[in-house]
């Protein structure tokens, strides 16, 4: 956008919007009207998009982009409010860049999604599950066990900021509180802006990254010139007082080393109660970000393939064993699950869990699934069930190969409903049927879209 069109957009008063609908992030969907001609770059019929507007609402927003086909506005005022329309919890909404949807109530939050799960079926496969499972929800407060917060020193203000990036910006938010995060660490950003602006190297540090687990804590501070000793004393000694590990990052993934504890390891621990699993990780290692929705998406996956003892499981994406550990618990000594997973760090990690575990019927192999796996062993081997939890991205290219393994049925956890509807079309002609679907509130307050399937092969 050009400068001059940004400033007759700064001195341009804010128009009055009715929303039609949401987009499939959560923004309002509105047009502009016959009347608006008096806006530079109006268009009768262009689209605007309105963040913080709801569906039947009267607003008035500011315009901040202006785009060939399209238009972003930000909602200033609203005149006729939704009655889904509720306080956001956070006192940081609007300008923190981390939660999106905290002005709608959590439960049209979850069936917005629904929504866009199933227009996503329709669009791709012209699919409609036989039967919508009800939504998984967790708590909408205090869910979020990971974090990568951002860190700035501010010179002129004498401040350090630690938060994550404002909307639609590469600049810091001037958070005090985080609503969403564990309230271990969420109540305490602004102990910890305090705890960097008292280093030494308040100025090379641009990084946090928060693991919690149960019960543990972890802070990784990544560090771009060398600490001082009194800067690694002040850090070790917030970390003790609080119980925290404290781990420094002075390069690239490999230069991670624990500070509290240094000779001990790299780990922390969740579990899985109803399979009387845990599991122990690196704060490197990917885990899920809400451990209350982990554990009920891992009891339902597992009850969506109805297992019986003495099966056989391929489970794919396996990352340390979230699911394969519990699967191996459900089909017993006599049954078998094998483990596929692109790192060999994670397969390292799975490979750990299933000893920590004393599960001795679970395999975990190291295996690129976006190139060719046919030739290897366990590719050749049949399968009673098959579970799925492929990156954003999805599983396009596993997807033809899938009917070779014979599994009756197929359960297909996904982060991004465009990937999962895409290859749920590719298994369709490919005699897999969907039989049920349902989102799961992994992000609550987010536009972002957790979703669960299950296929089953249609007689031949």
């Amino acid at each position: 956008m050009r400068r001059k069109q940004r400033e007759r957009l700064r001195e341009q008063a804010p128009l009055t919007f009715v929303i039609d609908r949401l987009s499939h992030e959560g923004r309002g969907v509105s047009h502009y009207s016959a009347d608006d001609a008096d806006h530079p770059a109006a268009k009768a019929g262009k689209k605007v998009f309105v963040s913080f507007a709801l569906p039947g609402e009267t607003v008035k927003a500011k315009v901040v982009e202006v785009m060939g086909k399209y238009e972003e506005a930000d909602t200033k005022e609203v005149l006729v409010a939704s009655p889904e329309r509720t306080d956001p919890v956070c006192p940081h909404f609007g300008v923190c860049g981390g939660c999106s949807l905290q002005h709608w109530q959590a439960d049209a939050q979850i069936a917005f999604k629904q929504g866009v799960l199933a227009q996503h079926f329709q669009h791709f496969g012209g699919l409609e599950p036989q039967e919508w499972l009800p939504p998984l929800r967790s708590t909408r407060t205090d869910y979020r066990r990971r974090a990568r917060l951002g860190v700035k020193y501010v010179q002129k203000k004498g401040e350090v900021l630690v938060g994550f990036r404002e909307r639609n910006s590469s600049y810091l938010a001037d958070i005090r509180v985080c609503k969403v995060l564990n309230a271990e660490v969420g109540e305490r950003i602004q102990a910890l802006r305090d705890l960097i602006a008292g280093l030494d190297s308040r100025e090379t540090i641009p990084q946090l990254e928060i693991a919690i687990a149960d019960p543990e804590i972890s802070i990784m501070v990544r560090h771009l010139q060398p600490l001082s000793e009194r800067d690694q004393a002040a850090l070790l000694a917030f970390c003790q007082t609080l119980g925290w590990q404290l781990y420094l990052q002075p390069a690239g993934y490999d230069s991670v080393h624990r500070v509290d504890a240094p000779e001990a390891p790299m780990r922390l621990h969740y579990s899985l109660p109803a399979f009387d699993v845990r599991f122990g990780f690196s704060p490197l290692d990917f885990t899920q970000v809400n451990q209350e929705l982990n554990e009920q998406m891992v009891s339902l996956a597992v009850d969506l393939l109805d297992l019986n003892p003495g099966e056989r499981v391929l489970d794919l994406f396996c990352g340390l064993g979230n699911f394969s550990l519990p699967l191996a618990r459900t089909v017993g000594s006599q049954g078998q699950v094998v483990a596929v997973e692109g790192s060999e760090e994670m397969v390292r990690r799975g490979t750990e869990n299933a000893t920590l575990n004393a599960l001795e019927n679970v395999q975990f192999y190291a295996q690129d699934l976006t190139k060719d796996f046919s030739g290897q062993p366990w590719a050749k081997e049949g399968f009673d069930a098959l579970l799925i939890d492929p990156p954003r991205s999805g599983a396009e290219e596993v997807m033809h190969y899938l009917p070779r393994f014979g599994a009756r049925r197929i359960v297909y956890v996904s982060c991004n409903p465009a990937t999962l509807a895409r290859d749920a079309g590719i298994l369709a002609p490919l005699g897999y049927r969907l039989v049920k679907a349902g989102v799961m509130d992994m992000f609550t307050h987010t536009g972002h879209v957790e979703s669960i399937a299950l296929f089953e092969r249609t007689a031949v």
